[in-house]
């Protein structure tokens, strides 16, 4: 393998010295013209590439913002990615996109690499309920952000969603419809966003004069559609089998309706489903699903601009104020929860 090609190169072939190099590579128009055209010419017959690496370490500055989430393979964190790259890319800044795979020791080995690649900042979903990375990870001074969580003792900024009002929401409407025993699939019981929707569901119960008990939750231990199938398997298996069925999200919601779907259980009709996110598949799914619509773009691209903001400060010496941002779910009704009991 060859020898990378140097700054040192180019300036012997262009028979110049390597601040002259230097100078054709970040200030052109310091050079004289036939100079510069010497220097291209030799940057280009030798394939040099700058390392924009030890740029960034001379400069202390790094054109790359990290963006740490629960599962890549969630279409909703996709959507939150973005419009993170969408921010960023205004701002001349890239995107390192790296998943926790919901779990506090990849989350922790991540932000060690962030820590030890000196980005400009972080975006990060926590897996880690204790907070303890985060803490860690909050010694090396490098500005970041919460994206769909607000985490106890935590006085980062954040962008989140009302998940209280949003759970509220989910099963206010099934109740509206005449639901009066409901399943909750729950996901992970560590999430933060679990908990907040399974109080809204409470509240919207307590409103309609039912207790707790009325609230069935089954906990998975992922967010994804094997879950939902595993839970679904799980309410079918029910002697006092629930009439509607709120899961966490929409991977759930579609598992759920997959195992529903394949023992002949009919969808509303016999089991009305609610998922949340509204993903692009709830849609396009063999009914259509019912879903919380969370603003993923939108809490991503927000997101962004707050670690922008503060690292715009930090860089010039000036006093940032951290906010948290917390924005409305909606409602989108589909056929999966249109029965009427």
């Amino acid at each position: 393998m060859s020898q990378s090609v140097g700054i040192k190169d180019v300036a012997r072939a262009a028979k110049v010295s390597v601040g002259t190099v230097s100078n054709v590579i970040n200030r052109p128009d310091s050079v004289a013209a036939e100079t510069r055209a010497r220097v291209l010419s030799a940057i280009d017959r030798l394939g040099y590439v700058r390392s924009e690496s030890a740029r960034q370490l001379r400069a202390g500055r790094s054109r790359i913002m990290g963006l740490l989430v629960l599962d890549m393979g969630n279409p909703f964190f996709v959507d939150v990615a973005r419009g993170a790259e969408r921010a960023a890319r205004k701002a001349g800044l890239g995107v390192m996109v790296c998943n926790s795979d919901q779990s506090p020791g990849e989350e922790a080995e991540y932000l060690s690499l962030f820590a030890e690649q000196r980005v400009r900042g972080v975006l990060l979903t926590p897996a880690d309920a204790t907070g303890s990375t985060v803490a860690a990870f909050r010694r090396h001074g490098i500005p970041f952000v919460l994206v769909d969580r607000v985490a106890d003792g935590v006085t980062e900024c954040s962008v989140s969603v009302d998940d209280v009002t949003g759970g509220a929401l989910a099963v206010r409407h099934l109740l509206d419809a005449g639901h009066r025993s409901i399943a909750y699939v729950s996901g992970p019981p560590n999430l933060n966003q679990v908990g907040d929707r399974r109080v809204g569901a409470l509240h919207a119960l307590a409103e309609a004069g039912l207790g707790p008990d009325a609230l069935r939750e089954l906990p998975t231990e992922r967010l994804d559609v094997g879950a939902g199938r595993d839970a679904g398997a799980r309410i079918l298996g029910l002697v006092d089998r629930p009439t509607a069925v709120f899961c966490a999200n929409d991977l759930l919601a579609l598992g759920v309706l997959q195992a529903l779907y394949a023992a002949g259980v009919a969808v509303p009709d016999d089991l009305a489903i609610v998922g949340y996110d509204d993903i692009e598949f709830a849609a396009a799914a063999a009914v259509p699903l019912t879903s919380v619509r969370q603003p993923a773009v939108t809490m991503g691209t927000m997101a962004a601009e707050l670690l922008l903001e503060e690292t715009e400060a930090q860089g010039g010496g000036r006093t940032h104020e951290h906010r948290r941002v917390v924005l409305q779910p909606e409602l989108v009704v589909r056929r999966s929860s249109l029965s009427v009991r």
